[in-house]
């Protein structure tokens, strides 16, 4: 049976390769050594669950701070991307295809710009001395007296990161809501409104949300994904690890901080694996939300 369908096993071999090197093989790796102690100079040492209760029981950084971080920077950026992501799909669907192209292109190149965006724009833009961009404005509007520190203050760093994240979050998941709404069968709308449908709020409720649902939960997976592993941008934008009091530090500058500068590379692992069981938690409630049984 499997020899009738040679072709089709060599052109997936390509991606089951890269998926078996690059994702499997550390996500087994992470798994198997969350349960040691390894320093990368000697050999792993098995410790069995040390990691885990320690995490959850006497690493009072992660639980303080990583933790209540992460879920307050994750449920506004996830959510809010993801809303803002259709909102705009859909004001792009409405355009003339002329002007379509050039806002797409407007609207997805930060997703791509990364660091470049970060030191070109953000990092003057947010400085926290009267020559950074936004605190120059503000003063000579009268708005401040004083410069604010947006990225090494307590009370503004968790600002400024979902900010800068949520103006990057128009990645991939904008692009299959876009393609999706732009692929509903004009039929469809015609049916609606003989049927009584009187508004563009009722036609995207009754007719746009249904049918992309596929798009939707991609999009959806996309989302929670991208604001469960953005947690390096607070380390970008205060320049430091950990963040000014702990104010911006999440699960992953946490990984960072026992992986690259402790070297205590089980721990890290372990952290990782909860991660990773937080994301996946997330991704079958999006799953429940717009997942079908033919799906699953």
């Amino acid at each position: 049976m499997a020899w009738e369908y040679r072709a089709s096993y060599v052109f997936i071999a390509p991606f089951m390769v890269c998926f078996i090197i690059f994702i499997m093989i550390p996500v087994l790796a992470a798994f198997g050594l969350s349960f040691t102690y390894y320093n990368s100079l000697e050999p792993p040492r098995f410790v069995g669950w040390e990691n885990f209760r320690y995490m959850l029981s006497q690493d009072l950084i992660l639980i303080k701070y990583a933790i209540p971080n992460t879920f307050k920077f994750a449920s506004i950026v996830g959510p809010g991307g993801y809303i803002a992501s259709f909102l705009l799909a859909w004001l792009i669907s409405i355009l003339p295809g002329v002007y379509r192209k050039w806002f797409t292109l407007a609207l997805y190149t930060p997703s791509l710009a990364g660091g470049v965006a970060m030191s070109i724009i953000w990092l003057p833009l947010l400085s926290g001395d009267r020559i950074g961009y936004l605190n120059s404005f503000l003063i000579k509007l009268g708005l401040v007296n004083q410069p604010i520190l947006w990225v090494t203050s307590k009370e503004h760093l968790m600002t400024s990161m979902i900010v800068v994240t949520l103006w990057s979050s128009m990645g991939i998941g904008f692009l299959a809501m876009l393609a999706g709404i732009l692929n509903v069968n004009s039929e469809l709308y015609e049916a609606g409104r003989l049927d009584g449908i009187k508004s563009k709020l009722e036609e995207i409720w009754y007719i746009t949300i249904p049918s992309t649902k596929p798009q939707m939960l991609f999009g959806a997976v996309m989302a929670i994904v991208g604001a469960f592993k953005a947690g390096g941008i607070g380390t970008q934008l205060a320049g430091m690890n950990p963040t000014p009091q702990y104010s911006g530090h999440l699960i992953i500058s946490q990984i960072d901080d026992y992986g690259f500068t402790r070297f205590e590379l089980g721990y890290a692992s372990a952290l990782s694996v909860f991660l990773l069981i937080l994301i996946y938690v997330a991704n079958k409630l999006c799953w429940r939300l717009f997942g079908t049984k033919e799906d699953e």
